[in-house]
């Protein structure tokens, strides 16, 4: 059986950091492309960052203040958060994604990060 499990949600102030896990088992992250999404409520999940391995990609709301890491030995990836702000406050979720005819992925249940004064 396939899980992720995010852990390290937290309520912070503005300008304050993060780092999230995501720890997988009955699968190696290292055969798949990692993603963070995040929903805020009454909101559409929106992409926040992508590793396939090599460099990472992010969206301009969080680039140069999110930083995602991987560590395929302990099959988990980080996503250091830096400068949070109140517009970050959402449920972040991890994915593991591959596409070889079909699309194959998995999702983690989420932690819930907080920003606000």
């Amino acid at each position: 059986q396939v899980q992720l499990v995010e852990s390290g949600g937290d309520s912070v102030q503005p300008g304050e950091s993060l780092t999230l896990s995501c720890t997988g088992s009955g699968i190696s992250f290292n055969d798949y492309v990692m993603r963070w999404f995040r929903q805020a409520p009454e909101q559409e999940r929106e992409w926040v960052a992508t590793n396939t391995g090599g460099a990472a990609n992010y969206p301009d709301s969080v680039a140069g203040r999110f930083s995602f890491s991987r560590d395929n030995v302990k099959n988990t990836v980080y996503l250091q958060m830096n400068d949070l702000k109140p517009d970050d406050t959402a449920v972040y979720v991890c994915n593991a994604f591959r596409y070889d005819g079909t699309v194959e992925q998995y999702w983690g249940q989420g932690t819930q990060v907080t920003v606000s004064s």
